[in-house]
Formats: structure tokens, sequence, C-alpha cells
């Protein structure tokens, strides 16, 4: 097939830089120009289609139809299943890229949340548990961030040599984590320690090992530079260190705030000139509309419009915009992979793998023996708490109510009654509902929070503070609540939905089993009905502290991590990060370290069993983590290093195998670089990060031992 008399944009044999360069060569300046928005403008002459680059696929392709609805991100990241979180993006670019070819087969093109380029995922640190969005996220831990997120990204892209599935795009790009509040004026105040440390390692993960096609600037400033115009973020860490290829977006209204909210320029020309000039690639909102007043004024050059527009026509490039359909094998994904019973199954499987059992005294889970239950609750009966937030919508989603009826064994009676409202006092206080629970074998109760309660600025109707919550603890009311059903005497087995931790105070000891099931999806009701009488076993473990109570909380508005998060933290919570019970038991034992003293350059590498002592299969997330014993810097108590979800039957074992690189060791120090020092260190194996508070909980006892790196 000869491309002779094609422009060379249309010629598929050539490089996409070559392509695209030629593409720019014959734009005229207003053309140029009508690319720079996220609704970037059709250019008939050149036959380049209108495309909006504003699509959501956070946990399924969302605000766009129908899809499948995938555990909530905070729940993906409780299964610690790098592979699952690899099929799951997967599902959601196949569902995208059947709906995209769909709609412009119908119309010609696709209209906002219609596109490929995916505003997934949000790997900011879940460093506060009031922060509403939090739940977008894949916990406190970097480590564990960069890891899920790179599984997520490499799905959700797919593995072709020539063209993306979909784009995905690593936000919010950087130092972002409420008050939710306070995002559009918000200074970030960091030192280089804990911004290398703690706040862009998972960036750094996504951008040079996943290849994440898109980086979104965040609202907020960071150590006084506008995120979507700071030298430090854009040019010397993304381009220079990490050799980011991809374009960077800003958030939607981010760049408005540099002059609205920051004060660093003085209009809209300003603020598109500077974003534009520090490499904010392409704008959600409408101040690069000012761009040719900004070209006008001297601001910028017509180079860096052209620098900008060769990044974002390369990801329509390699998304196959400018091909042949039948060159692009995505373009032949069919609509029936859309909520497809493969996907459904897909969403079964992480709901039930996301569930983290957390109490469960006297083993009254799995539910075998009850013959008479209540079911009660404001998160029983409503489809919102299966969604959590940036959702899509399927016509097949079950309540928790309707998965526990679906799987109630034959014979057993159940009765379910509202009890009481999510946040507020029940005006009828007829107390016959307490008599009944009394007289139940079992009260299921299910609570929490729901995603009014929690989220960005604007979605969450139940909050007084734009999404975020100002204490963790469970609503009064539904403490309240749950005593008069103890005091009553109900046997009470706890389900708790959300996406942040929730501090249960004295509800604690109260009940017999708790059960966090976060925002479980579509198929959420009936995976936490198998979990509850035991066709399936729960095996997730939290990416996040549950903490104690707010009194354990630094203050909100501060960006440092000391006594923050599992790392630096000291203070015993309520539930520690990395802890989750199972309804079986698993054993640690026979460490063995290869070398116990490693040369510069060298790997630890070490092995150890683990076997289910148990009566039924069940799944185990071992983890690994490294303490520093000696010195010279400030450094985390723990850092997680490693980690595998394991499957084992009743009675098998299993020999690990470990190897955690040098680097791995390296401190982050005051001016913000790794450092590999000589001295002591300690790794510890188990299924909890290393805490009494773990133990006391039940988790197995962990293996450890010491090395030394000279």
């Amino acid at each position: 097939m000869t491309h002779s008399n094609s422009p060379k944009y249309l010629n598929p044999e050539l490089s996409i830089q070559e392509r695209v360069q030629d593409l720019i060569s014959r734009m005229t300046l207003p053309e140029k120009l009508s690319q720079m928005t996220f609704e970037a403008a059709a250019i008939p002459r050149l036959g380049v289609p209108a495309y909006n680059f504003w699509s959501e696929g956070l946990h399924g392709v969302a605000r766009n139809g129908r899809a499948t609805v995938f555990p909530q991100a905070i729940g993906l990241a409780a299964t610690w299943d790098v592979e699952l979180i690899e099929r799951v993006g997967s599902a959601i670019g196949d569902e995208g890229r059947a709906k995209y070819h769909e709609v412009v087969r119908k119309q010609g093109s696709s209209a906002q949340y219609q596109g490929l380029t995916f505003w997934s995922p949000n790997i900011n640190i879940f460093r506060d548990p009031r922060w509403g969005r939090g739940q977008e996220t894949w916990g406190e831990d970097p480590y564990l961030t960069g890891e899920l997120g790179s599984a997520f990204v490499r799905g959700l892209q797919g593995n072709h040599p020539r063209y993306l599935k979909a784009a995905a795009c690593a936000k919010h790009y950087a130092v972002h984590s409420g008050p939710e509040k306070d995002r559009h004026g918000f200074n970030a105040v960091v030192s280089l320690r804990e911004m290398n440390d703690t706040y862009l390692p998972a960036f750094r993960k996504l951008v040079t090992a996943a290849k994440v096609e898109a980086v979104m600037g965040a609202y907020n400033r960071t150590n006084g530079e506008a995120c979507n115009a700071s030298v430090y973020l854009l040019e010397k860490k993304l381009r220079q260190e990490w050799g980011f290829e991809g374009h960077v977006v800003s958030d939607c209204g981010a760049l408005e705030d540099i002059h609205r909210h920051h004060k660093i320029t003085k209009d809209a020309v300003e603020s598109a000139a500077l974003a534009l000039k520090r490499g904010c690639d392409i704008e959600c909102g409408k101040v690069y509309d000012h761009l040719a007043e900004a070209l006008e004024r001297g601001l910028i050059s017509e180079d860096d419009i052209d620098r900008s527009l060769s990044r974002t026509l390369a990801t329509r490039f390699k998304l196959g915009m400018f091909d042949s359909p039948e060159m692009v094998p995505y373009s032949s994904t069919p609509m029936s992979v859309v909520n497809s019973a493969v996907h459904r199954k897909l969403a079964y499987e992480a709901a039930v793998k996301s569930m983290v059992l957390l109490k469960n005294k006297n083993n009254i889970l799995p539910l075998i023996n009850a013959k008479t239950i209540l079911v009660t609750g404001p998160t029983a009966a409503t489809l919102d708490v299966l969604l959590g937030n940036y959702y899509g919508i399927s016509d097949q989603m079950s309540t928790l109510l309707e998965g526990i009826i679906a799987r109630l064994p034959e014979g057993v009676g159940l009765e379910y009654r509202p009890g009481c409202l999510l946040t507020y006092p029940n005006q009828n206080q007829a107390d016959w509902v307490f008599s009944m629970a009394a007289n139940m074998d079992v009260t299921i109760c299910c609570m929490g929070i729901s995603p009014h309660m929690e989220g960005e600025e604007g979605d969450a109707i139940l909050t007084k503070l734009n999404g975020d919550r100002d204490d963790i603890g469970l609503p009064a009311v539904q403490v309240e609540y749950i005593k008069r059903l103890a005091q009553a005497g109900a046997r009470i087995v706890l389900v708790l939905t959300g996406g942040s931790p929730i501090a249960l105070g004295e509800v604690e000891k109260l009940v017999d089993a708790i059960l966090y099931v976060w925002y479980p999806g579509q198929e959420g009701g009936i995976a936490l009905g198998d979990v509850l009488f035991g066709y399936a076993n729960p095996g997730g473990k939290l990416p996040i502290t549950f903490p104690m109570s707010n009194d354990q909380l630094p203050p909100f508005e501060d960006y440092s991590m000391e006594g923050r998060t599992y790392r630096y933290a000291k203070q015993e919570p309520l539930f520690p990060f990395g802890f989750g019970l199972s309804y079986t038991r698993f054993n640690y034992s026979n460490l063995k370290l290869m070398k116990k003293v490693l040369r510069s350059g060298e790997s630890l590498q070490f092995e150890f069993t683990l076997e289910n002592i148990g009566q039924m299969a069940g799944e185990e997330v071992v983890q690994v983590y490294i303490s520093d014993l000696q010195t010279s810097v400030q450094a985390p108590l723990y850092k997680l290093a490693g980690f595998k979800r394991v499957f084992l039957d009743p009675g098998e074992k299993c020999v690990l195998q470990f190897e955690i690189l040098a680097e791995s060791l390296a401190l982050i120090g005051e001016d913000g670089e790794p450092h590999l020092e000589p001295g002591n260190f300690k790794v510890m194996i188990g299924g909890c990060c290393p805490s009494s508070r773990g133990l006391i909980l039940g988790s197995p006892h962990p293996l450890e031992a010491e090395f030394s790196l000279q």
C-alpha cells in the first residue's frame, strides 16, 4: 500500500513524531490555538475530528451511561492484588474502547466523558482520613500506591507495541490531599525530604515504569509554586529527571486559580503564558483561550504552542485516531464487553477480595448456624454506598440487603428494618426493633458512611466542609442505635461502608464482628452475601491506618508527615495499616536470609514458609517491611518493601522468596536525594504492619531478622 499521495501525518509507516510535526506544520495559528483546551475543535480541511479529552475511569468508565461498576479505588487497594488490578484496568479500557467507537460510528465524534483519555488513577497519598477524596486513592503508602497504580495503568493502556488501548493520567500532581474547601488557594508546604520520600515516589513509578501517558496538575500551590506552572514539579522532576514524554493537563479551572486565588499573576493572559511556558500542555478550562493575547504581548512564542501541541497530538496518534480502524486492533472491541458476564464476575471477585474482616469474636462469622437474622441500618438498601464517586452506572446492581437475601440459606428467617438514618435522629422513636433484635440469632447492622458524607468539593451533600469530614467517628445516631441494640442483647455483625477510616470508639467492643466493605461496586451485595455465609473467605487488608479518634490526627492543613500514617505515627491505632483477618489462620516460619551482610549494589534475598493452619481455604497478603536501625537522617519507622497475595488450601504450606533491591534501603535526605548509608537494618514479615496492636487483634506472629549494609 502506497502513501505517496497522502500527507505525511496520514502515513502510518512513519514515526509518530514525524507525523505529528507534519500535521502541526500544516496548521494555521488559529487552528493550533483551537487545540489547546480539553475541548479540541475539529479542523475539517485537515480531516482532524473534534475531540474532548475529559473522560473518567476511576473504577469503571464513569459518567457515560452503562458500564461495569468496580469497587471504589480504595477498595481495590484493599485487595493488595497487583494482577487483579491490572485485569480491572484492562476491563475499563475495553469498555471505554467499545463505547468510544460506538458513539463515533453513530455521531461522527465523541463528547465529554466519551473519549479514550481517562483522567485516572488518583495516586495522591491518603495522608489524612478527613480528606473526602481519599476514597479515590490507593491508600497512605507510597510503595503500595506506586505498585497498584502502575498495575492499573498497564491494564488501562494495554500492551500493544504501537497503540494505546486508552490513555491513563496520574493525578493530582502533586502534594494534594485536602482540605477541599481550600484547594483553590492552598499552599502545601513540604520539605524536600518529605516531597521525595512520601509525595512523589508513586508519580515517579507511574512515569518511569508504567509509562503513564498523561499527568494532571493539582489545584494548589506546592512550596509557593502553582502546580500547573511549577519549575520544580513540571520541569525539574517530571521532564528532566524522570524523562516524561506524555502530556500534562491542568485540573479543571486550576489555571484560573493562578491569578484569582494564588495571586501569582495579574490576569488570565499571564496565567496562560506562565502555565504553557512551564509545561502545562492542555487546559481543562478557558484560560488558554487567552493564548492569542499572550502571543501578542510577547509573553510566549508560537514554538511554545507547538511544543505542547506535539505532546497532546502524539497521544491522539497513539490512540489510533489518525489511522484506519482496520489498523487499530482495539477499534473492533464489541459493545458486548460492556457489563459483560466476564466483567461482572471480575467486579464480584474484586469486591470479595476487597472486604476486610476487622473483628470476628468467637468466630461468629461465617453465619453457618444462624436460623433467624435481622438486617438493619441506613446503608443496607441503598445503591449510593455501592458507587463511591466518579462512578458509572449499571443496570445490574445488588444492594447489601439484596445480596444477603440472594445468598440466604433456605429455612433461615430474615427480617429487614432500616432502624436509623445515616446522620439524623429518628422522628419516630419506636422501641420494638430492639426487642426484635434481642430475639434474633444475629443482627446484621449495615452502617458507616456514604458518598453523601465524603467526596469532592460540591459532590458530598451531607458535609459542611466541601466534601471533607470534620470528625472521623461513626455518626452519633448510629453509635446510639448500636448501643441500644447491644443493651437489648443483640449479637451484632457490623458491616461498614465507607471510603476512609472510621473511628468506632466504644462500638468496637459492643459488636461481635466487623466487616469493612468500602464502596464495593455493582456486585458488592452478592459479594457480601457470600462472605457472610461462608461461600467466600475475606482476605482484604487495610491500605490505610484507622486511628482511634480525631485526637490522634495532626492539623489537617499541615503537610508534614510527622505523626501521620503507619510510617511516622507512634500512637497505637484502632486498626493498623495492612491489617485484616480471615476465616482461616496462617503461620509464618523458617525465615532464611541468603546474606546477612550486603554490599552496595547487592540485594537482600530471603525465603520463609507460609502455612494455612486453619480449616478453610483462604488468601493471605504477605507483607515485608524494612526498618533502618541507625540513620543520620529522619526516616520512617517502617517502610513497606514488598507484598504478595497468596492462596492456600487448609494445611497447605509454601516457601516464598523475596528480593529487596539495595536502592529500597536508601533514605531520603534533607536535600531530597536518596542516600544509601552503611548500617544495620531489620526486615519484618507478616500479615500486618509491625504493630503490637495487630497482634492483639489477631494478626499472625511476624518473622524478623537483622542484616547490615557495608
